[in-house]
């Protein structure tokens, strides 16, 4: 049904004011990278420091961060050639991160993204990172904030820690109302799981067994944590206690229409899906790989394999979640498909019920999906 599609690098944009910890975020996601490869662009002026890295002034210039990873630091109208830079396949990367500048509009590098027609790139969603510190004071000095927080996709709530108890409790309360259907996220020092933004790469034994000893190989061994942890003892490899993973697997294809009214009701809490979907009768030629980071969400088929067993598969990620309630809720979306030798459904019945899937399937050189999600951000943002 779908011919064959180039494959396409997610790039996320980390954005937050100045001194939420941006930065932070993105140095702890490149120790913690898990065999990814990483391109990061920093959209900012000045000094802008990067472990392993200092970038002063230095616009348009691109810098290896070792372990496969890139850094450029670019100017906003730079950008598409750099995207083009990082996508060739000579750099071999998994993921893109643009950090944007503190005093940037996210709105405007986001439809830059979408606008943008590079075939090797897919938009995967906007992440904003707010000081829950300085929180009220921010806000007070950019009221744009409660719009960059409407059109987020993912929230990062950073520097809990500096705040009491009952404080955080209002702060994250008027978070979430700004935010919307956005999920929520607390965090120390940036310190999220990176399997919330991004997959970690599963890459041949023989690519890494002869690499060289990286900082970061030295970092987990000597069991040193993050620069501001201050105690001497790596905390990171805890991350997964703060988050509960529920899988699921189907024999039977999901019904589009069930699957989708699933994933629009998708639980408070529940941060990211990702796997692959069966859709049976809506399209036996391909398996539909879903990507869902907070509200943003994206499928791309891909050819079954010859001879390949045709299983829905998929994983979810997040904090105060119900695992049977998901499982029986994704349970409940399998489809009724007629027995063997059986008369078929109505195949006008059949596409119509796949549409809901389709317009959150990028097309080739163009994302259709997300130029709705735009028009929807625009409205959410002057609500």
């Amino acid at each position: 049904m779908n011919p064959p599609r180039t494959p396409q690098i997610p790039v996320v944009v980390l954005a937050g004011f100045l001194g939420s910890g941006k930065t932070t975020l993105l140095n702890h996601l490149l120790r913690n990278r898990a065999g990814t490869r990483i391109g990061v662009i920093v959209n900012d002026f000045g000094a802008i420091e990067i472990d392993a890295m200092t970038v002063s002034g230095q616009v348009g210039s691109t810098v290896s961060l070792g372990n496969g990873c890139l850094c450029c630091a670019v100017d906003a109208s730079e950008l598409d050639s750099f995207l083009e830079t990082l996508t060739r396949p000579s750099a071999r990367l998994d993921v893109i991160v643009i950090e944007a500048s503190g005093l940037a509009e996210p709105q405007e590098l986001v439809r830059m993204l979408l606008a943008s027609d590079d075939p090797h790139i897919l938009y995967g969603g906007l992440i904003e990172v707010v000081d829950a510190a300085e929180f009220d004071a921010t806000r007070e000095r950019h009221p744009e904030l409660d719009r960059h927080l409407a059109v987020a996709d993912l929230v990062v709530l950073n520097k809990t820690d500096r705040v009491a108890e009952g404080e955080g409790e209002r702060l994250r309360a008027t978070v979430e109302a700004l935010s919307g259907p956005a999920p929520v996220i607390s965090a120390v020092h940036g310190r999220i799981d990176p399997e919330l933004l991004f997959d970690p790469a599963l890459r041949p034994d023989h690519e890494e067994a002869a690499g060289q000893l990286s900082f970061e190989d030295l970092l987990r061994e000597e069991g040193c944590g993050d620069h501001e942890g201050g105690d001497g003892h790596n905390h990171d490899g805890h991350l997964h206690a703060a988050y509960e993973s529920v899988e699921f697997t189907a024999d039977v294809p999901l019904d589009p229409r069930r699957f989708m009214a699933f994933l629009d009701s998708r639980p408070e809490g529940l941060y990211r899906i990702k796997g692959f979907v069966d859709f049976g009768a809506g399209d036996r030629d391909n398996a539909y790989a879903l990507h869902a980071v907070g509200r943003f969400l994206r499928f791309v088929p891909r050819p079954w394999a010859r001879g390949e067993q045709r299983l829905t598969q998929l994983v979810m990620i997040g904090a105060g979640i119900d695992a049977a309630a998901l499982r029986a809720g994704l349970a409940a979306c399998r489809s009724q498909e007629p027995a063997p030798g059986a008369p078929a459904g109505d195949p006008a019945a059949v596409e119509r019920a796949m549409w809901g899937v389709l317009r959150y399937v990028p097309r080739d050189g163009a994302e259709d999906v997300p130029e709705e999600r735009g028009e929807e951000r625009e409205a959410d943002a002057e609500a």
